[in-house]
């Protein structure tokens, strides 16, 4: 799940998560009251939590379909998306909330033909798919030492309770990466469910400006927030509902603005082991019952 956090945070796409059994021993049930948690119990359960993330990202053998909203102040994008064991295959099914355009709807059947028809193009696609994940994880694993936690109280979600814990930057934290370097200066708040211990949501804003190398290699400004939301959709499949990401940067020689928010519903399962050639193939199809069915109404 947080690997979806910081993939949208690091420049990427995919908001692939994963399969994790709930935990067995000391998990509360929904009648027992929750209990108040220490500064150690709470800094402890965010590093047992954020192990299961980690975890449960290494499990592909669930893929979904899913449909994904994404929408900036002034363009928004409606994708429908199947995950496959070659990567993620995306396809394009609404600009600005409304159907393609006969031109728009040629040029995606284009681009998904040039796909079928030149499979390097996919694997590079993975290739920067895996390279994203690898950088992700560096994140969560730098997750538990970088803020210090502190107990909030308990919060209800459509899940149930969530332990809310706040943080704030540990000062003695040491990042060992440019990816760690991007946790500095962010204080917020980590929802954690209390039965399955999957967070439920991470909310936070940029308290200072932090330099990358100084200032040479790039600067994140001050006031930037970020957002996610996450829930199970069946199963003890946990996915990424919701992604906000307001945030100013600039790195080397380029400046960047974002202002983005991702809604991600529509969760199904597809077959385990499907190439990326049959997803493109069934979303095609899909397609195509679409426009009939908007052309019988008509």
């Amino acid at each position: 799940m947080l690997t979806a956090f910081v993939l949208l945070a690091i420049g990427a796409n995919s908001p692939r998560s994963s399969y994790a059994q709930p935990p067995g021993e000391g998990a509360a049930s929904a009648t027992q009251a929750p209990p108040q948690l220490s500064i150690d119990e709470a800094q402890a359960l965010v590093k047992r939590v954020l192990q299961t993330e980690l975890n449960a990202v290494e499990d592909t053998s669930h893929p979904m379909q899913y449909r994904l909203h994404k929408m900036s102040p002034r363009f928004a994008t409606t994708k429908m998306i199947v995950e496959t064991k070659d990567g993620d295959v995306a396809h394009l099914v609404a600009i600005n909330d409304g159907p393609l355009s006969a031109q728009d709807q040629q040029t995606e059947e284009t681009r998904l033909q040039g796909l079928l028809n030149d499979p390097g193009l996919q694997r590079h696609r993975q290739q920067r798919e895996q390279s994203d994940s690898q950088r992700a994880r560096k994140i969560i694993r730098a997750l538990p030492d970088a803020f210090l936690y502190t107990y909030g109280g308990i919060v209800d979600t459509p899940q149930g309770p969530s332990y809310r814990l706040n943080f704030q930057p540990n000062p003695n934290f040491d990042p060992q990466d440019l990816e760690a370097q991007m946790l500095k200066g962010m204080a917020g708040e980590l929802w954690i469910d209390v039965t399955q211990h999957r967070v439920t949501r991470l909310q936070c804003k940029r308290t200072k400006d932090v330099d990358y190398g100084f200032g040479i290699i790039g600067k994140l400004d001050q006031g930037g927030t970020l957002l996610l939301e996450q829930a199970d959709i069946g199963n003890h499949q946990w996915r990424t509902t919701k992604m906000v990401l307001v945030m100013d940067a600039r790195f080397l020689f380029k400046t960047v603005k974002l202002d983005t928010t991702l809604d991600l519903s529509q969760y199904s399962p597809v077959a385990p082991g499907m190439s990326y050639q049959q997803a493109i193939q069934m979303l095609q199809a899909q397609g195509k019952a679409a426009s009939s069915a908007q052309a019988s109404v008509k």
